[in-house]
């Protein structure tokens, strides 16, 4: 059973009764009114789900009352019912948002349908509307964690251009700094947050492709162009259309695109009409724009034109405070996805976490947590599991491969013609790793791996997939190695 409110705003009693009979018959809370005024008075009192609402009224016409309705609330569905419907009436209340116009006397057969649709198209757009509030979230500010100075200062600057009317934005930074969650932060807090975010890498599509991936082409401009095809940038009409690593894109689309910038207008490939669009372009790259145009690489005038506004996002390693607080937020989510219920990371793995410059910035922290967060089996992230890279450590897995000491009869002193073993490094979880010594008359490169993929199938015995992780390579890659060096491929173990 249903328990929306319905109003009923109706001058005659009788049809009021009937009404209000057959609304709580079907499971509806009904309210009642006799007048414009009353109705009015009604809707600020009880904010009713769905208004049925007669054109004839003693006071305020029902063309009168919708109008203030729509003005001020203008969620509220509303039926119009009347013994007369005059053309003009039904027009006027079309045009002003009615959903419906029902004639007197109802059958109300039809009408219970009617009010039924209405209800099921309010909580559509309730549905909608929450999903977009969550899309919103989720590609907002509520991703782009920081509390540091320099990310303070981003945000407070990105809210500014997200509000304005900016028709271009250029992001730069390195590769995993985040400007994608900057580009969709701009678009989610601005007006034309209803309308489409598009984006689109510009190094991920052949040249050939990218011009009809813009603008779109008409059937028959090319040999496979079969039918008519809108562009992004008709697709993102009165939204973001987010260019990712525009320094890849050639210097013949990169003046196609200036003069799109300039003009907001488009024409499809093979087409001779122009369309016209209202589209704010972010763009954003890795590269140093400034010296792609003293390379000649990017157009000068189109670099202009896009660094209007300029932002910059900084590497991970000069915002240290914000590595944390990130890492907390990965926890939080994989914990969701995972279904775990990590409480958070211990004491010596955040401090390796922090010193570690994080080369790969956000992206690399993000992957390092995921990993983490699968192996570890405690209620805190360990040293154990995070990447070699970021403790110096071994893996977590390899504490359960056999440990070896100098004195280890699994390893083989090593070939008199490459690197001689000189003593034993312990890491600091207690492992213990040769330290090699060059010999007077020097060594190729090559040949010093020959002898570590060696020793690290002597030391595992063969097992081609520990030696691979004691080398921190995949096993495809190991394998190559040893047919190159001409190990047996046989044996794993």
């Amino acid at each position: 059973m249903s328990n929306e409110k319905v109003l009923i705003v109706d001058d005659e009693k009788l049809i009021r009764w009937s009404v209000r009979r057959q609304l709580e018959e079907w499971g509806y809370t009904a309210l009642e009114a006799e007048s414009g005024t009353g109705g009015l008075a009604q809707i600020r009192a009880e904010a009713p789900d769905l208004i049925v609402l007669d054109v004839r009224l003693p006071d305020l016409s029902g063309i009168e009352v919708l109008r203030e309705i729509k003005q001020n609330y203008l969620s509220i569905p509303v039926i119009m019912i009347t013994a007369d419907p005059q053309l003009d009436d039904i027009k006027t209340a079309i045009k002003l948002g009615a959903l419906d116009f029902v004639k007197k006397p109802l059958d109300f057969d039809e009408f219970q349908v009617t009010i039924a649709n209405a209800i099921d198209r309010l909580q559509l757009r309730s549905e909608r509307d929450s999903l977009r509030e969550e899309v919103k979230r989720r590609s907002g500010y509520h991703e782009v964690v920081g509390r540091s100075p320099r990310m303070v200062e981003l945000m407070n600057f990105v809210r500014k251009v997200a509000a304005s009317e900016a028709s271009t934005v250029l992001i730069q930074g390195e590769s995993g700094t985040g400007k994608d969650l900057i580009a969709k932060a701009i678009h989610y807090d601005s007006t034309r947050a209803e309308k489409p975010f598009v984006a689109i890498n510009c190094s991920a599509i052949p040249e050939t492709l990218m011009e009809a991936e813009l603008f779109g082409h008409e059937r028959g401009a090319f040999t496979d162009a079969k039918a008519q095809k809108k562009g992004l940038f008709e697709i993102a009409d009165g939204g973001t259309l987010f260019l990712d690593e525009i320094g890849e894109m050639s210097t013949y689309l990169q003046a196609k695109l200036l003069r799109v910038l300039e003009d907001q207008i488009i024409r499809r490939i093979g087409g001779v009409k122009d369309i016209g669009v209202d589209v704010r372009v972010i763009a954003a790259s890795n590269r140093d724009l400034e010296q792609g145009v003293r390379e000649g690489t990017f157009r000068q005038d189109l670099f202009y034109r896009l660094s209007i506004i300029p932002i910059f996002i900084a590497p991970l390693r000069h915002r240290r405070e914000d590595v944390l607080p990130l890492a907390d937020f990965f926890i939080e989510r994989y914990n969701f996805r995972f279904r775990k219920s990590l409480k958070g990371i211990t004491p010596e793995a955040r401090d390796f976490l922090v010193r570690y410059d994080w080369p790969g910035n956000v992206r690399e922290l993000k992957n390092a947590i995921e990993r983490a967060m699968i192996l570890e089996e405690s209620d805190y992230i360990r040293p154990t599991y995070l990447p070699i890279q970021v403790t110096g450590q071994a893996p977590g897995y390899e504490s359960t491969l056999p440990v070896t000491t100098p004195d280890s009869p699994e390893i083989a002193p090593l070939s008199a013609s490459g690197p001689t073993m000189a003593s034993w490094r312990p890491l600091p979880s207690g492992r213990m790793i040769p330290v090699l010594e060059l010999p007077r008359e020097g060594t190729s490169l090559e040949e010093v791996e020959r002898e570590l993929v060696g020793l690290a199938l002597r030391q595992t015995g063969g097992n081609q997939t520990h030696a691979a992780k004691l080398l921190d390579i995949s096993r495809d890659a190991l394998r190559y190695k040893m047919k190159k060096f001409g190990f047996d491929s046989e044996s794993d173990n």
